[in-house]
C-alpha cells in the first residue's frame, strides 16, 4: 500500500481553513495546508481589519452555541499568540417590535439559556443618538458578549499555531485536483500530487466553482469605512458599539465605531447594487461609486447621519451563500474522505475557530460538541 503524505490536507487557508488546520494539528495529526495566495491575502473573504462577533445570532438559533464555542477558542488562540484577537465590547441589535429578525435573536438567546436584554425605543434614542430616524415601534437587544475580531491578525495566529503544532503549510500553491483514490485522496498541485487520508475543502468563494459540490454562489460584497464629518468622538467604539440594525425583515445596516486607527465600518447586508454574483477568479477590484457604495451612502445618510457623503475607504470582498443561507459543513455526500466547509453567507468569520473545531471532530470521528445538523451538506442530498 502506498504510504500517505499526511493524515489530512486542508485546501484553502482563509479563516475556516486556518482554524481547521490549527485544531487538527493540535491533535497530533499529520496535517498539510494549501493556500493559493499568501496567508491573509485580500482576495477572498478573510480580510478587512475587523469582523463583528455576535453571540445573539438571528440567522439560526444553533449558531449561538457555535459562537460561544468560537469565543472560548478565540481566547485560547489569543493566549497562544500573545495577542488579544477577540474584543467583547458588546453589540446592539435594533429592529421593529414583533419583527422576525429581533424575534429570531431573542429565540437564539433563549434556546441557549440566556435572557435577552431588551432596550426600549427611549433607551435606544438616549444611549445611541448616532442612530437617527428610529421609528416609535422599534426596540433593541443588547448582547454584552459580542464585539469584534481582528481579522488578518487572527488568521495569521491560527496558521502560526498550526505550524507550531507540526502542520506544513504551502503558500502560493493552488490545488488543481482533489480526487478520491481508494483508501486515500489525491491532492494535486502544479508541482506534485499528495496522497492523504482525508481532505477538508475550505476554499471560500472558490467552493462555488467546484462542480461536484453543493450549489454555492459567490457574491461581490464591498466593505466600507467612514470618517465622521463632525464630532468623531461620538463615533468611537465606546459610544458607537457594534450593531445590527434591521430596517425591515430582509435588510440590515451593520457596523461598529472606530477602533484606534481603524475608521467607522458600516454598510448594508443586501444592497442589490453592490451584491453581485461573481466568478472568484474574475472579481473586479476597481471601485465604482454607483455600484459599490452609493446605496449604502443613501441609507446611512438618514439612518446614521454624520458619517459623511462618501466612504473613506472601499475594499472588495466576497461572500459565499448556500441556497438556504446556512453554512455547509460536513462530509461530502457520496464521499467518506472529503469534508466540506463553505457557505459563510456573510457571517462566518466570527465562528471560524468553532468551525475549525467542528471540522476536526468530523475528520477524527469525535463526539459532536455542538449541534451541527442544520449545516450538514446531507440536507441537500
Amino acid at each position: 500500500m502506498t504510504p500517505l503524505d499526511a493524515d489530512v490536507a486542508v485546501v484553502g487557508l482563509g479563516s475556516w481553513g486556518a482554524s481547521a488546520l490549527w485544531r487538527l494539528a493540535s491533535r497530533g495529526m499529520r496535517t498539510i495546508g494549501f493556500e493559493a495566495n499568501r496567508i491573509a491575502h485580500p482576495y477572498g473573504s478573510s480580510h478587512g481589519h475587523t469582523r463583528l462577533f455576535r453571540v445573539a445570532c438571528h440567522e439560526h438559533p444553533g449558531l449561538t452555541p457555535v459562537a460561544r464555542l468560537a469565543r472560548d477558542l478565540w481566547y485560547e488562540l489569543g493566549g497562544i499568540s500573545g495577542t488579544d484577537l477577540l474584543h467583547q465590547t458588546g453589540a446592539i441589535s435594533i429592529g421593529p417590535r414583533g419583527g422576525r429578525a429581533l424575534g429570531n435573536t431573542a429565540t437564539a438567546l433563549a434556546e441557549s439559556g440566556v435572557d435577552a436584554e431588551w432596550r426600549t425605543i427611549g433607551e435606544l434614542r438616549e444611549t445611541y443618538p448616532q442612530h437617527a430616524a428610529l421609528p416609535d415601534h422599534y426596540e433593541g437587544i443588547w448582547d454584552a458578549e459580542s464585539g469584534y475580531v481582528l481579522v488578518e491578525v487572527a488568521l495569521v495566529a491560527a496558521v502560526d499555531a498550526a505550524k507550531a503544532a507540526g502542520a506544513t503549510v504551502y503558500e502560493r500553491t493552488a490545488v488543481t485536483r482533489v480526487e478520491p483514490d481508494g483508501d486515500a485522496v489525491l491532492v494535486g498541485t502544479a508541482d506534485r500530487t499528495f496522497r492523504v487520508g482525508q481532505v477538508v475543502l475550505a476554499a471560500g468563494p472558490w467552493m462555488s466553482i467546484m462542480q461536484d459540490l453543493v450549489s454555492l454562489t459567490a457574491y461581490r460584497a464591498p466593505m466600507l469605512w467612514w470618517r465622521p464629518t463632525a464630532s468623531p468622538e461620538d463615533f468611537e467604539l465606546e459610544r458607537f458599539p457594534a450593531f445590527i440594525r434591521h430596517y425591515d425583515d430582509e435588510n440590515t445596516i451593520w457596523g461598529h465605531g472606530s477602533v484606534g486607527d481603524i475608521p467607522v465600518k458600516a454598510g448594508l447586508s443586501n444592497d442589490p447594487r453592490s451584491k453581485i454574483a461573481v466568478h472568484p477568479d474574475r472579481l473586479e477590484r476597481s471601485v465604482r461609486p454607483e455600484r459599490d457604495w452609493a446605496g449604502s451612502a443613501e441609507v446611512l445618510d438618514w439612518a446614521v447621519p454624520g458619517l459623511g457623503p462618501m466612504p473613506y475607504e472601499v475594499a472588495p470582498c466576497m461572500i459565499t451563500e448556500s441556497p438556504d443561507k446556512q453554512f455547509v459543513v460536513g462530509r461530502m455526500p457520496g464521499s467518506e474522505r472529503i469534508v466540506l466547509a463553505g457557505g459563510c453567507s456573510g457571517h462566518g468569520y466570527k465562528h471560524a475557530t468553532a468551525i475549525g473545531e467542528i471540522l476536526a471532530r468530523i475528520v477524527t470521528d469525535e463526539e459532536r460538541i455542538v449541534e451541527t445538523d442544520f449545516m450538514d451538506p446531507l440536507r441537500y442530498a
